[in-house]
């Protein structure tokens, strides 16, 4: 005879896979956020939704999810996973390279949405630690759909972009000590805010200690043991033990599980194993943190609407107002451009994720009562819904915006132009790189690019490199094109690089141009229309990974650079071939290979 089993658990756990099986990819095919989806679908399907109805309706018990304590456990490592990748994302030398913004403008953002909503929510009558928490959470804004959205948009490399990441970033580490504040709060003794907050920092502090002790004597010699034996499955088996262990531990110590995972991710993002991690857990995280989404959403009382529409909406547009206003306001002092100001504004306004999860806590440990609790998911869920409307409204009303006068007096400075140089079309990452090579062998050049956000950062690091539109010719002139030995064009945009060969070729039939290109039919196009040299990404990738395994092999170097030279050369005249054309760049009618020094 089989076991009796608990059909509840298992009927509630088929609505939460059929969500993630049936009703996400229809949200994906209509261009929505399997975010919201998931939110969506938990308070329509959850028991404060349709499943208040299965006393009239039985049929809906197996449509909805009855119980949501049935599910509670398996979401919960959803938001543990969510913060052990943010802390895989915070390495120092991505804090390092981006701290301006993130300490700057994303910490003031946050401590002045905090004070503002927090004395808000104290003149409603809340105690001043209730008041703290609900500034504290309502000032965090929605990673999960505001990256997504700026990523399906392809800008996330955009100042805007930028702006919006590092503040995220900012508030992602804000969170630990908001929920060691919550916990410590919620479970110590009664005492004043500032002792409880010198407590946190304290707490914080010795967890700090632990993670530099325990990621120099255990963590990473655990994974190279592991990665030794060449057994995936027991990798993903050793990953998925450390983000739960380190939650457990949390736990017992009598923190949340999420703050061990951050803790967690933060002491294995500096390990050469953070890829193969990412990797490993990447099947699970989707659905884990779909899961905690749905729970979230379950969360969401459709009656909180109804009982006082006009206070709920109200607070929404208020809520999104005062956090764009203070973000617009920072943004404008951080020297960003109207128009990127305004796109951070509206697109970080709303509330985010982890509101759910501080809420979720304080009124686990009775700090907020459950009307306030209710109260605020419901306004967090109403604003994040509009995130992709509000990203929509910023990009039709940020061109209307008259930029009057140079964000920043960096923009301003012409090129002193130059002879014998050459001219880097270009500063991002490629860029950066050919100017060190430039550097490195003392051939003079300057960097131009049009990104009004970096090129004054970069220039105030000392770097060679203009502000201007490589298209116009007369910026080109500007640059000393008339006296130049090379263009090096290192966009990315095809467009951009016809524009820019096509305005050199004018103004200079022999000049040097040599251009990244993006794959092998996309250099063949620019022999075509003349320039003198192609590097496509994706041939170069292939050669330099194939250099690499003839070495790992015990193919002597000499031979394996030979060859490798000798294969891209081959490559070359192929693709002039077939654009019509056989001169290198060698051959270039009267272009100096190398000026003395």
């Amino acid at each position: 005879m089989p076991a009796p089993i608990n059909i509840h658990v298992y009927s509630d756990a088929l609505v939460l896979l059929g969500t993630a099986g049936v009703v996400i990819p229809l949200v994906r095919r209509f261009g929505l956020s399997p975010v919201l989806g998931y939110l969506g679908a938990g308070a329509i399907l959850g028991p404060l939704g349709l499943g208040s109805f299965i006393g009239s309706f039985p049929f809906l018990y197996w449509l909805t999810v009855v119980d949501a304590k049935n599910v509670s456990g398996i979401a919960d490592l959803g938001i543990v996973f969510l913060l052990f990748l943010i802390g895989m994302e915070l390495s120092y030398e991505r804090l390092k390279s981006m701290r301006r913004l993130i300490f700057g403008l994303g910490g003031l953002q946050i401590a002045l949405s905090t004070a503002v909503i927090a004395s808000i929510a104290a003149l409603a009558g809340s105690t001043p630690p209730v008041a703290l928490i609900l500034g504290a959470c309502l000032a965090l804004s929605s990673t999960a759909i505001v990256i997504e959205v700026l990523s399906r948009q392809g800008r996330l490399t955009t100042s805007a972009g930028r702006a919006s990441f590092a503040t995220l970033l900012a508030q992602d580490l804000a969170v630990a000590p908001l929920l060691l504040f919550i916990s410590i709060f919620g479970t110590g003794e009664a005492g004043s805010v500032v002792a409880t907050l010198v407590l946190a920092l304290t707490n914080a502090a010795l967890v700090l200690g632990v993670i530099v002790i325990v990621g120099r004597v255990v963590m990473r010699p655990l994974f190279r043991l592991v990665a030794s034996a060449g057994m995936s499955d027991v990798f993903v088996a050793t990953t998925l033990f450390v983000i739960v262990a380190a939650g457990v531990a949390a736990a017992v110590a009598g923190f949340s599980m999420a703050l061990g995972a951050f803790v967690a991710g933060l002491l294995l993002a500096e390990t050469e194993f953070r890829k193969a991690i990412e990797t490993a857990i990447d099947p699970f995280k989707g659905i884990l943190l779909g899961l905690f989404f749905f729970t979230v959403g379950m969360n969401i009382d459709f009656r909180e609407l109804a009982r006082d529409p006009v206070l709920l909406i109200g607070a929404a547009i208020g809520l999104v107002a005062v956090k764009s206003v203070i973000l617009i306001a920072l943004a404008r002092l951080f020297r960003l451009s109207w128009r990127a100001a305004i796109e951070t504004g509206l697109l970080l306004g709303p509330g985010g994720e982890f509101a759910f999860v501080a809420i979720g806590m304080a009124t686990t440990f009775g700090l907020i009562d459950a009307k306030v609790s209710s109260f605020t998911v419901a306004l967090t869920s109403l604003t994040m819904v509009l995130i992709p409307a509000l990203s929509h409204v910023a990009r039709r009303l940020a061109p209307m915006v008259r930029e009057d006068k140079p964000l920043d007096p960096e923009l301003a400075v012409a090129p002193s132009g130059g002879a014998n140089h050459a001219i880097v079309i270009g500063h991002g990452r490629v860029g950066q790189v050919v100017c060190s090579m430039l550097d490195r062998h003392q051939f003079q050049y300057i960097a131009v690019d049009n990104d009004a956000g970096a090129v004054p950062e970069q220039r105030r690091q000392g770097r060679t490199v203009y502000y201007g539109d490589a298209t116009n010719p007369e910026f080109l002139k500007s640059c000393g094109l008339m006296e130049a030995a090379a263009v090096i064009v290192t966009i990315g945009e095809a467009k951009g690089i016809d524009e820019i060969v096509a305005q050199v070729r004018a103004l200079r039939e022999d000049m040097l141009v040599v251009s990244r290109a993006r794959d092998a039919e996309h250099a063949r196009h620019l022999y075509q229309i003349g320039v003198t040299d192609a590097v496509p990404e994706t041939i170069e990738a292939s050669l330099l990974l194939s250099e690499a395994a003839l070495i790992g092999l015990g193919v002597a170097m000499g031979l394996v650079v030979a060859s490798i030279h000798e294969k891209r050369e081959e490559f070359r005249h192929e693709l002039q071939q077939a654009a019509g054309g056989t001169r290198s760049a060698a051959e270039t009618t009267g272009v100096r290979k190398k000026p003395s020094h």
